[in-house]
């Protein structure tokens, strides 16, 4: 229940292993008792993540709000700790961008949280997106104190999840988020491997791709690379293949056993939807996850806030809330409103069904016939064509619950073809409704040893220019949806 009035201490600065400082505001109870420490670190404008305003449905200028409702946590008997990471904000040092310096110094900062006189020295992290992100990356690290994370809406992979879909750059969303952070203090991490004039080589190879120049936003990066934060794109733009370098800024959850509540939303497939996924095959915690409706959480983040009361009560203050015993995944079904609870992800109960490709533009469970022969578009700077495959009016109530694969046999007159799978629903007016995609660059489809089936994991480590002519395999994954 609500109990406590708040205390608020701002600009709080702590020392970390090296020396650097970082800054945070700090919501406590007014008491002078112990309490479990909740923390959300990030990159983001900390005076813009609970101010008192009203809430409003996700929008890119409230995009960055996701710490939660600091009030909310202390009323309740948690100290809230909101601090910026390394070289954002008032945080001392150079940006990180969440690679393993960054993860070491929240782990340092757990450590202070801890220790400190309100504290009953015990630590759990809330948020979604990066505020997830990084508490998922904190937990694999598995600081003593921290014993809990409330982690929804959490990509894992930063190549294949956030920057490169199939292989393809994702160029629109990279622009627009390193507007988000917060004087974001970053030299090139390129360049700082290795070297200066190996980094002016590979910006001047990369600067005869026509494919990067023609974006504006990424050709003026590349040419004005010291530029405000020109540097993020830069190093993104020559990272194209998975390698060292995504991996350190990805998450290692095989490596975590902390609890963790993962999750996120059916609508946000091209960011923290496969996260979840993966998060939940790889996590070796106790764990829980919810999938819900295809809207971006509202600002500030609190339809989740009574869940996270449950799951911190249980893990922080020993509370037995009954959240452990329900059935770990819950996912919203469309349009009906409903929710369903499993036991495993992919869904135990799911009955893989095979839809095949026909002239005429059929999408049937009937095998192909003889002599169907093959279907073309053209796709060049000046004409961007596609293909279209339905199946007849559904005559039964058909759940699509789970992942897809879109297995294609292509040719191209080309060297390369970038494949953008739409998953549409077509209700009884006609109307077209997008659930979900999948992406593929053709020169990049080698896949890794350890795909599934229902998972094709491309390994993204060089491209094989196309042979014109050739026909290709390409298995493409496509990021699981719900719709009845």
């Amino acid at each position: 229940e609500r109990k406590y009035e708040i205390m608020v201490d701002r600009d709080v600065k702590v020392r970390i292993a090296d020396g650097t400082h970082l800054d945070g505001d700090v919501f406590r109870p007014d008491s002078g008792e112990k309490f479990p420490v909740i923390l959300g670190a990030h990159a983001y404008n900390k005076n813009l993540q609970s101010p008192p305003m009203l809430p409003v449905g996700f929008t890119p200028m409230r995009g960055y709000m996701e710490s939660g409702d600091s009030t909310f946590f202390a009323r309740r008997g948690y100290v809230h700790a909101v601090f910026n990471v390394r070289g954002s904000g008032s945080s001392e040092g150079f940006y990180q961008l969440m690679g393993p310096q960054e993860v070491r110094d929240i782990c340092d900062l757990i450590e202070w949280l801890a220790a400190q006189s309100w504290s009953s020295g015990v630590v759990g992290m809330f948020g979604v997106s990066y505020f997830a992100r990084l508490a998922k990356a904190v937990a694999a690290l598995g600081p003593g104190p921290l014993k809990a994370i409330f982690a929804p809406f959490a990509g894992t992979d930063d190549y294949r999840h956030r920057c490169y879909h199939g292989g393809i750059l994702a160029h629109g969303f990279i622009s627009h988020w390193r507007n988000s952070l917060h004087k974001p203090n970053y030299r090139s991490l390129y360049k700082e491997k290795h070297g200066e004039a190996a980094y002016k080589e590979a910006i001047a190879l990369v600067l005869r791709d026509e494919e990067i120049v023609a974006q504006p936003g990424l050709r003026e990066a590349l040419q004005n690379p010291d530029a405000g934060t020109n540097a993020l794109i830069v190093d993104f733009v020559l990272h194209p293949f998975d390698g060292p370098f995504w991996r350190e800024h990805s998450a290692q959850d095989e490596k975590a056993t902390i609890p963790a509540y993962l999750g996120a939303c059916w609508g946000n497939y091209g960011l923290h939807l496969p996260g979840a996924f993966s998060a939940w095959k790889k996590w070796r915690g106790p764990k829980k996850m919810v999938i819900g409706p295809g809207v971006y959480l509202d600002r500030p983040v609190y339809q989740y806030q009574d869940e996270s009361l449950r799951w911190f009560d249980y893990w922080l203050k020993g509370i037995d809330t009954g959240v452990m015993d329900e059935p770990p995944i819950r996912c919203f079904i469309a349009p009906t409103g409903e929710w369903k609870n499993f036991n495993d992800w992919p869904p135990p109960e799911a009955r893989w069904t095979t839809f095949y490709l026909h002239k005429d533009g059929i999408l049937s469970e009937h095998e192909l016939w003889p002599a169907e022969g093959s279907d073309s578009f053209d796709e060049s700077s000046f004409e961007h064509g596609a293909l279209t495959y339905s199946t007849p009016l559904l005559v039964e109530n058909t759940e699509v619950l789970g992942p897809s694969v879109l297995t294609l046999y292509v040719s191209t007159t080309d060297t390369d073809a970038l494949m953008f799978i739409t998953l549409f629903l077509i209700d009884r007016d006609g109307r077209e409704h997008e659930l979900t995609r999948g992406w593929l660059r053709a020169s990049q489809h080698r896949l890794r040893d350890d795909s599934e089936p229902w998972e094709p994991i491309h390994a993204h480590e060089k491209r094989e220019p196309l042979e014109p002519g050739r026909i290709y395999e390409l298995k493409i994954p496509i990021v699981p949806t719900a719709r009845l």
